[in-house]
């Protein structure tokens, strides 16, 4: 098994073609074929099925392509860095945003990075908590902003910002900042939220558990547009951070107020992998991303954000 093997089999796979693998690789199509065999004879096994639709992955292949992907995210990871020199750091790092606060983040970090680091490419991807963790973990995302409740062996974390929860509904419902809601006068109200095993709802179900509550719940998403949506439609009310929806609460298109006896709030962690390096690119990137989300709750863009990080 080596390189060009893995190369030629992730090529393959994605567009499900020889022909059209061996266009994108810049070689013959007998080479990719090749390659494909040589490295099936390696792993005593088939890869691929196939068919007049093209090239399907076996079982087998769909085992194989997460390690393989992973791979050669290494390999990638090692090449940029031997390639990085004082005078120029380089390379491409990819973060985890969580939804609510992928909106304030994404620009700020982008601009800083542009601005202090232009050899450094950056890739952004959003995700609820579980998601970004199981990316961490493959190494699809070099680092990722996470849920305090999330735990993994294989990642290690920082906790950075506390944030209160808060009722959110439509404009009508009059919510006022200085009139927290007790959790007990939800019990009669119609709900949306996320699903199970969401950070927020894992916060919510334990404190409505201890408080001896049942919410009514109209409807589960975990789509944070959805959850926006249907709270502007008049279906029912949801919790939130606030900072997911700032600019709908400044404009006065929704209403918030924080949750009270007992107060909930959730806190977000910079994750990072256990189980491999992290290469300088990657650092300077953090710097600026644990700086800027620092601005932002210094500022007031952040609402109800309290630093932890010393």
């Amino acid at each position: 098994m080596d390189f060009r093997q893995l190369k030629a089999f992730l090529t393959v796979a994605e567009t499900g073609n020889v022909t059209r693998a061996a266009e994108l690789l810049n070689v013959v199509q007998p080479a990719v074929s090749r390659q494909i065999r040589l490295l099936e004879e390696d792993v005593g096994t088939s890869l691929f099925d196939r068919g007049r639709h093209g090239m399907m992955l076996t079982e087998a292949g769909k085992a194989l392509m997460e390690y393989a992907r992973r791979v050669m995210l290494e390999l990638e990871r090692a090449r940029v860095e031997l390639k990085s020199s004082e005078a120029e750091i380089s390379g491409l790092v990819t973060i985890g945003l969580l939804p609510s606060t992928s909106e304030i983040l994404s620009s700020a970090i982008v601009s800083a990075v542009a601005q202090h680091y232009p050899g450094i490419r950056m890739r952004i991807a959003m995700g609820y908590a579980g998601t970004l963790m199981h990316w961490l973990e493959t190494g699809e995302v070099d680092a990722a902003l996470l849920y305090g409740t999330e735990r993994s062996k294989n990642i290690q974390t920082t906790p950075l910002v506390e944030e209160a929860l808060w009722v959110i509904g439509p404009k009508e419902a009059k919510l006022r900042q200085n009139k927290p809601i007790p959790l007990v006068e939800l019990a009669g109200r119609r709900m949306i939220l996320p699903s199970a095993h969401h950070g927020i709802r894992i916060l919510v179900d334990h404190a409505c558990k201890n408080a001896g509550i049942t919410l009514d719940l109209s409807v589960e998403t975990n789509a944070l547009s959805v959850q926006r949506s249907l709270v502007l439609g008049g279906h029912g009310l949801t919790i939130l951070p606030p900072i997911a929806v700032a600019d709908d609460l400044k404009q006065d298109r929704l209403s918030g107020t924080p949750v009270s006896q007992p107060n909930i709030t959730r806190t977000i962690v910079l994750a990072l992998p256990a189980n491999r390096s992290t290469g300088k690119h990657i650092r300077c990137v953090l710097e600026i991303l644990t700086e800027q989300m620092r601005q932002a709750i210094e500022k007031g863009i952040w609402m109800e954000g309290r630093w932890l990080m010393v």
